[in-house]
């Protein structure tokens, strides 16, 4: 059983709407990871499986802190979803495009 956080994605360079990876930083009991870069295909199958459980960790300017967001869920086992416009569709796009950042 392991619990994630996900900050970021990465968008495939043909298709400016397809993510292809996410930053996922696993949660221990004293600390949380820096992000690693998950496929897709990884993401959906770490999420699948029972225990595993996963929140976008969304960047607060104002604050200059790093907070909760909603809660991710795998749907029809093919992709990532939050909800935080209440569409039923890959929609983790509004956090932070690391693809320029780290490839």
């Amino acid at each position: 059983m392991a619990n994630y956080k996900i900050s970021g994605i990465w968008k495939d360079a043909n298709d400016n709407n397809a993510i292809t990876h996410y930053a996922f930083h696993e949660i221990s009991e004293k600390s949380i990871s820096r992000g690693i870069k998950t496929s897709k295909a990884d993401a959906v199958r770490i999420l699948s499986q029972p225990g595993n459980s996963a929140v976008t960790w969304v960047w607060d300017y104002s604050a200059a802190f790093w907070e909760n967001g909603e809660k991710v869920t795998v749907v029809n086992s093919s992709y990532l979803r939050s909800n935080p416009d209440n569409k039923l569709t890959d929609n983790l796009a509004h956090l932070i495009d690391y693809d320029w950042l780290q490839r």
